[in-house]
């Protein structure tokens, strides 16, 4: 047994009996920051598997913008919980224990019994590499192989952010997706918010380029973008786009309106849905990934920024 079998036992024991930890802790804060260090243990399994584009996205967004959301709504339970008593009763509890215990079953048993060497995309993913220009294998497949799945990805991001502007009244709808931060203009906060982002910015337009070639893409960079944009809000030097503006609204809608279209022109003038013609496979992949990333950071910071109040404005 060499080092890294070691590693890899040790991190398994330590995630299993964190996600145990986290679900059986009362506290909702503690929760939370068990659920954030998981997230971020589970990226380091992702980069032992060798897929450093899903550990990205995990670490951006199990351990950082999810854990914000978490965190944000773990401080504001803190003083309910203190007044509330009431428990999930020993049959609920005991049924979600045996819930759980027999999914984790299932999923041991079906990965047990796959037939060996296990089934894979991965010939089909190297014989179509040049059709699509995208050398990083992640890419080519989300791009090539579930283009369907991926472009709903981003009709789920669009009807979740019309969700949370649906919560607010009507007249909303002309306001700012949350009240303006204020914080210190002198402080820790502020000075990070104006070193960090022209840094931030240029790591997510590259993450977002060189994810055809190597590990990155449109949704690790757009995590990076949108992060930078909460630290910048959160610090009260800019404030959140009104919900009525255009531009924001067509943002929002670039990445799957352009996927659609895209998909619709390999309908009508290629073989199928979304099928690329290979002279232009990798360019009409990069625009998606351009629009993409634009839509995923907005869509995010909005999310994160909160539901919009009530304009004041005449």
């Amino acid at each position: 047994m060499n080092i890294a079998t070691v590693f890899e036992i040790a991190l398994a024991a330590v995630v299993l009996g964190l996600a145990i930890w986290t679900i059986a802790v009362p506290d909702t804060y503690s929760a939370t920051v068990g659920f954030i260090a998981y997230g971020l243990l589970v990226a380091l399994i992702w980069v032992r598997l060798d897929a450093v584009d899903v550990a990205l996205t995990e670490a951006a967004i199990g351990g950082g913008l999810g854990g914000v959301v978490l965190l944000g709504a773990a401080a504001r339970l803190r003083d309910t919980e203190t007044m509330t008593t009431e428990r999930p009763s020993l049959i609920v509890r005991l049924s979600a224990a045996i819930l759980s215990a027999s999914i984790a079953a299932a999923l041991a048993v079906t990965i047990l019994l796959l037939p060996d060497p296990a089934p894979t995309l991965a010939p089909s993913v190297v014989a179509n590499a040049g059709a699509t220009g995208m050398i990083n294998p992640v890419t080519n497949v989300l791009m090539a192989f579930p283009g369907m799945d991926t472009m709903l990805e981003k009709v789920v991001l669009l009807l979740a952010i019309v969700g949370v502007w649906s919560l607010a009244s009507d007249q909303a709808w002309g306001g700012r997706p949350g009240p303006r931060h204020q914080a210190d203009p002198n402080g820790v906060l502020a000075f990070v918010a104006r070193l960090l982002p022209p840094a931030g910015i240029v790591v997510g337009i590259y993450m977002l380029w060189t994810g055809a070639d190597h590990p990155g893409g449109a949704f690790q960079g757009g995590a990076v973008l949108a992060s930078m944009w909460l630290l910048v809000i959160m610090a009260g030097l800019v404030d959140t786009p009104p919900v009525r503006s255009r531009w924001l609204r067509l943002i929002l809608v670039a990445g799957p309106g352009l996927f659609l279209a895209v998909g619709l022109g390999g309908l009508c003038f290629g073989s199928a849905f979304l099928a690329y013609p290979v002279a232009f496979a990798k360019p009409l992949i990069l625009s998606i990934e351009v629009a993409m990333l634009l839509t995923i950071a907005t869509t995010l910071g909005l999310l994160l920024a909160g539901a919009p109040e009530r304009s004041t404005e005449r």
